[in-house]
Order: C-alpha cells, then structure tokens, then sequence
C-alpha cells in the first residue's frame, strides 16, 4: 500500500474558515461531540492572543471548528461539503479508537488532508484502544490509528519503514484527562508551549472564579426574558413566524449552556445554591413552552437538558423534585421515539430516561412501580436491538437495566430471578469490557456485576464465593482508581467495595483484615467529603461504613474507637432523614445506627440509654418492614433492633416477646434461608429464649459455611458452645481467593 503524494503548501499562511476539522467514527461520536464543544467554547488566554506562532497569530477563539454530522457511508466518496471543509481548515483532528482505525471514512479523511499538504498538522485525541498495537502480533484489534497515520512518507509518497508518533492528547484511564488533553491540543493547533498555555489558563481561572455568580445570575435572568420574547413573538402574525423560531432557539441555546458548562463551572467553585437555582429557573422555562412546535433537535436538546436537571436533583437526594424534571423529559422522549423509530440513539434516550424514573421509584421504596418502568425500558431496547443487534452502547444498556431489575427482585426476595438478571449483565459486560478493554465506565460496571452476584452469593450462605467476587470487583475499582487518581467518583466507588469486602472478611472470620480495609474506605470518604460535604453520596458511604466499623471495633473490646464512629454517623444520618424522609435506603441505615449505639450503651452500662436508642430504631424500621416485607436489608436491620431491644428492657414478657417475634420474621422468609447473617441473628433468638436444641442445628450449619462473625462466636463461647475454626474452609477460601486476603 502506497502512501498518498503529498503536495506543500506553505498552510501557515492561508487565511482558512475553519481552525480544525474533527474526523471521527461514527461510534466516537459522543467524544466528537465533546471535543467540538471543549474547543469552541475555549477563550485563549488574552494575554497569549496576538503572540506570533509557527501556526500564525495566535487567535482569541478557535471557532469554528467543522464535525461533519452526516453519515458518509451512504456516499462511495467524500462529499464535496467535506473535501471542501478539509482545505478549508487549519488542522486536522482525528478521534483514534479501534472504530476509528477500522473506518473507511476517517482514514480516507487524513490521507485527503495531507494531500493538501497538512501531514504536519494532524493531531490526535487517543479515546480507546492503543496506538500502534497492529505492529505487536495478537494485538491489532487494539489499534487505535487508522492505517494513514501509521505510516511515514517520503517526497514521493514511498513508505518508509518507521513509526510515526503524532502528536496525540490521551483520554483513556490513566491518560492526560480531559482538562489536559484540551490544552495539548489547544497548544499543538496554535503553536505554543503547552506549560505557557496551562499556566495562563490556571491564573485566568482564578479570576473567574469569583464572577460566575454573576454570571449565572445575569444568564438567568436573560433566559426569563428570552422566553418571554418568544412567547411574545409565536403570538405576531403569521410573517413573523421566523422571529420567533430564532428567539426560541436562542433561548433553548442559552437554557443548554446553563446546563452544560455553567454548571460544571458552578460546581468547580462549589456554588451549588446557584446551580439549583439554574436549574429551577431552566426547568420553569422547560415547563412554560409548548412542545408541539418543536423539531427532533430541539425534543432531543429539551429532553437532554431536563435529564440533566433529575441528575443534579437525584445527587442532591431530592427524589420528588428529581422525579418531576425526569417526568417532563420522558414526556419529550418518548415523542421523539414514537416519531423515528429507527433512530437508535433516540431510543437509547428514552430507555434512559425511563431508567432514572425507576431508580428514584426504587429509592423511594416503590418496587411495583420501579419494575413496571425498568421492564418499559427494556421492551424500548430489545425493539432497538432488532434495528441494530450490535449497537455496543445499546447492549450496555441492557446490561445496566438487567441490574436495576436485579435489585428490584432481589428486594421483592425472589433471588433466584435476581441472579439470573446478575448473571446475564456480568455476560453483557465481559463482552463489552473484552471489546473495549479501555472503557472506563463499562469495566466499572462490569465490577458491579460481580459485586451483585457477590452479595446473592451470601445471601444463600457462600461466604468463599462471595469473597471471590468481591475481590473481582475490588480488583477493577484499584485499577480504574490508579489510572485516575484525581477522580473523586473512581474513589468513591473504590471505598465502597472496600467496605464490602472488609465486611465479608470479617464474617469469614478475618476480623482484623476486615476492620483495616473498613478504616480504609472511611479515611477515603472522610478525605472525600473535604472536597464535596453537600455530596448525599458521600454522606451516606461515610455515616454507613463508619457504623459497620464501629460494630466491629466494639466486638473487639474499643469501645471508645466504636463510639467516636457512629458519633460521627449518627449527625450524617439525622441530616440526610431530614433531606428526604421518603429515602427508605437512609431510614432504615439511620436506625442501624441507633442499634450499634443501643449495643454501645449496653457494653457500657448505660441501660437507659440502650434502652431509649434500641426502641427508637425499631419505631423507624416498623413502617419500613411493612412496606418492604421482603427487603433482606430491612429484615436483618428489625431483628437486629428486636434483639437489642430484648437484650435491654427489664420487662421479661417484653423481651421473651420480642424474640419470638424475630424467630417467626427469619422463619417467614422466602428465599435465601441460608443466609449466615439470618442465621446467626436466629440463634442469637433461640438460645436467648433457651431452645438450644433448636439453636443446634444453625450452629452446626454456620460452622459448615465457614461463618465466624464476632458477635456470634462471643455469644457461643458463652453459651459454652464448642465452635472451633473449620481449617477446610479456609483453606477452600484461601484457594478461591488466591490467597489475596
């Protein structure tokens, strides 16, 4: 294969129309979009504009930027409207991934562009795969330049035999992130140093900081008037209709950047009141206009944009308000779909949307409602899928909506169902995963299939391969964290598997490698919470593991360690109730809390304490039991809180009552009997009320599992209850693990 004869031209000193032309695959077009964006709305530095560059006069903006949005595969050759945009730009930017090196289009694009003689103005933004893998036998699939960058020319357009290395901004895990791959591409198309160029823009960012209040405020109001200009103008005659088209596009336009890049700045500088209030303002203007006048791209933007307002509410853990603005854009979405049925990114959307409104309905405890939506989400994909059976991002999709369906029956108690939904989204997700081995967000939720299948499996008493898929999924959320230390998400995601795993150990027996890994992931949400203490999220993970610590801390006698943590839970907790009373998740962990205090109290002495704590607990999780009968997590939390209650009031008929009440909760359950934490709580019931010889056969049970939590072995020992450790578990254990305990 030869390479294209190259004729030079002096480009530096062509007046162009357009700063770069983004070539791309089509399946890379949501990085396309965002390259686009990233490099439009970036103002240089002003005291860099003017400066005199091998690439010409350095320019205040790099508008326009060209990204052919139509798909060149209906046409046997580039289109003239591209060929003309590729002499017509200064530079050439190619979004590389193993798409785009398969690309007929992209690589016919660059061997165009450096035939006008462009060759030394092609810069890359690496997305997946690896660059120059097709040289490594095994690999190719991997590579990520398309074959005209790979190869270096001579005058004649003979192949020279070495490997060209373009100058090329990396967005993978691990890479420069998007904010640096921005200033080296920023620097490469104008000519400067790249250290020159981000120290301006760092002391430029400084200074705005303080003026985006403003900003915002001023945008706000600017939208208000807008609108009403728009309204104003449908009202006129007929002649002029086009008036108020173009107001209502303005407005949209303006609404999309409050959403977009004003909010990221807002949230930057931690101005989240004025982000809500943007968003409020946005979703006013949303709900004053009519929907039946607008184009598919004004449905897609208005849907898109009030999708991004359920998502700053949902993070605010504001369920009802978040719950409205997905409402409204399932509204505009579903128009949309029923319109084109063929477009499988408007399908995509819906399914998305329906997605979110079953994740509020899930957190709000309504698990009827929350399946009926996820099962309309998925009969929107599975239509999709038989318009493209291969659509990558449509069977991530699906692999995500197998596990929100997978948490509404697991929650419903039917296990069974629940892992077959686990067992298909971890098939999903290693096949994409093996596909794009560079994709972030699907090698995240490939770990969260694992940690779902984790959890049944210690439902159903398999403490060796609960460990084993924990660790699978502690495995990928160490990596992702590495390649992405500044992340706080990744970090996030990190200590909760952290807090699972030291949990699991602990139950296993390990209690002092369970208690580091749990100290571990409350530093992490501790040092996190710095960065961001309005984040619900995080509230929660840290209120939440710094309780199961405390459990673990007082059954090793440090009882002062125990009461420091949930004395640091227990306001968390108090304030996110407040937030959202309907957040059953938060109820019912507030009143784990109170019962690790009551337990607390006891050890201490304090009766009256443990008393008023205990009962407190158990009046919150009453209500919860009741609506959720067969929520393990709900169950476990009411016996629990029984147990203590009984294990503190004087009153022997309360207490003997309270027990037999837990006897009969474990004894109705469904599924998952054998479930160690359900069975340690049942003999902690039964040799209480002195049934030993029912208490015997669960004992002989969890010793069989491998089951040595704290509490359970210091209640055996004084119970006189032989429960010595069972060596072939854990070697079994050791073997699963690979010894990585």
């Amino acid at each position: 294969m030869g390479c294209p004869r190259l004729h030079v031209v002096e480009r530096a000193r062509v007046a162009f129309r357009y700063r770069a032309f983004i070539s791309y695959s089509h399946r890379d077009k949501t990085w396309a979009a965002w390259l686009h964006r990233a490099l439009e709305t970036y103002a240089v530095p002003r005291r860099l504009v003017g400066r005199a560059t091998a690439a010409g006069p350095v320019p205040a903006r790099l508008a326009p930027i060209f990204r052919d949005s139509d798909e060149l595969a209906t046409a046997r050759d580039l289109g003239q409207k591209v060929a003309e945009a590729l002499e017509a730009s200064a530079c050439l930017l190619v979004v590389c991934s193993p798409d785009a090196a398969r690309s007929r289009w992209v690589d016919e694009e660059i061997r165009t562009y450096q035939r006008l003689g462009g060759g030394e103005r092609i810069f890359c933004l690496v997305v997946a795969g690896e660059p120059n893998a097709s040289r490594t036998p095994g690999r190719e699939a991997e590579e990520c330049f398309p074959p005209s960058l790979r190869l270096r020319c001579d005058g004649d357009g003979n192949v020279l035999d070495d490997v060209i290395e373009p100058l090329a901004a990396d967005v993978r895990p691990g890479g420069d992130g998007k904010a640096d791959a921005r200033y080296k591409l920023v620097a490469g198309m104008l000519g400067l140093d790249l250290d020159t160029l981000k120290r301006r823009a760092l002391q430029r960012r400084a200074r705005r900081a303080m003026a985006l209040a403003a900003v915002a405020l001023a945008i706000m109001v600017a939208t208000t008037g807008l609108a009403i200009n728009a309204m104003l103008a449908r009202r006129d005659a007929v002649a002029a209709s086009h008036v108020a088209e173009r107001r209502q596009k303005d407005a949209e336009d303006l609404v999309a950047f409050m959403l977009g890049d004003l909010n990221e700045r807002l949230a930057q500088v931690s101005r989240l009141d004025i982000m809500e209030a943007v968003d409020d303002r946005a979703m006013a203007y949303f709900q004053a206009q009519p929907t039946h006048e607008l184009g598919a791209r004004a449905l897609m933007q208005r849907a898109t944009a009030l999708e991004k307002i359920g998502s700053v509410r949902l993070d605010q853990g504001r369920l009802d308000a978040a719950l409205a603005s997905y409402e409204a854009a399932r509204v505009v979405a579903a128009r949309l779909a029923q319109e084109t049925p063929a477009s499988v990114p408007n399908q995509l959307q819906l399914a998305e949307i329906l997605s979110f409104i079953g994740m509020v309905h899930w957190r709000q405890g309504r698990l009827d409602e929350a399946r009926k939506v996820f099962l309309d989400a998925q009969a929107v994909l599975d239509a999709a899928s038989r318009v493209a059976p291969a659509d990558r991002d449509l069977r991530f999709q699906l692999a995500m909506l197998d596990n929100n369906i997978g948490h509404v029956m697991e929650a419903r108690g039917e296990l069974d169902e629940a892992g077959r939904q686990y067992q298909r989204m971890l098939l999903l997700m290693q096949a994409l995963a093996r596909a794009q081995p560079g994709n972030a967000e699907w090698a995240d939720t490939l770990g969260s299939a694992y940690n779902n299948l984790g959890k049944l499996a210690l439902m159903r008493g398999d403490l060796v391969g609960a460990v084993g898929h924990y660790l699978a999924d502690e495995a990928i959320q160490e990596r992702l964290a590495r390649a992405e230390p500044k992340d706080a998400n990744r970090r996030d995601s990190l200590l909760t598997v952290l807090a699972i795993v030291g949990r699991t150990q602990a139950l296993a027996g390990d209690t002092q490698a369970g208690m580091q890994r749990m100290q571990r992931a409350v530093d992490m949400a501790a040092a996190l919470m710095l960065l961001d203490a309005s984040n619900t999220d995080l509230q929660e993970h840290l209120a939440l593991y710094a309780t199961q610590l405390a459990r673990l801390k007082r059954a090793a006698g440090d009882i002062r360690a125990a009461t420091a943590l949930t004395d640091k839970a227990l306001p968390l907790f108090q304030a996110l109730r407040a937030s959202d009373p309907d957040n059953t998740a938060w109820q019912r962990e507030y009143a784990e809390t109170r019962i690790e205090q009551a337990l607390q109290a006891r050890q201490r002495g304090d009766a009256a304490a443990a008393l008023a704590t205990a009962a407190e607990a158990l009046r919150v999780l009453g209500p919860l039991q009741g609506s959720q009968p067969d929520d393990r997590a709900t169950l476990l939390a009411a016996i629990g809180a029984r147990l203590a209650l009984a294990s503190v009031t004087r009153d022997a008929a309360e207490a003997r009552a309270l027990r037999e009440q837990a006897v009969r909760d474990a004894n109705r359950v469904k599924r998952g009997h054998g479930d160690p934490r359900l069975l340690a709580l049942q003999v902690d019931a039964l040799l209480s009320l002195g049934r030993r010889a029912d208490a015997e056969p669960l004992i002989q049970k969890l010793w069989g599992g491998g089951y040595r939590d704290a509490a359970l072995v210091q209640q055996l020992r004084r119970a006189r209850i032989d429960y010595p450790v069972n060596a072939a578990f854990q070697r079994e254990l050791l073997a699963a693990t690979g010894g990585s305990r």
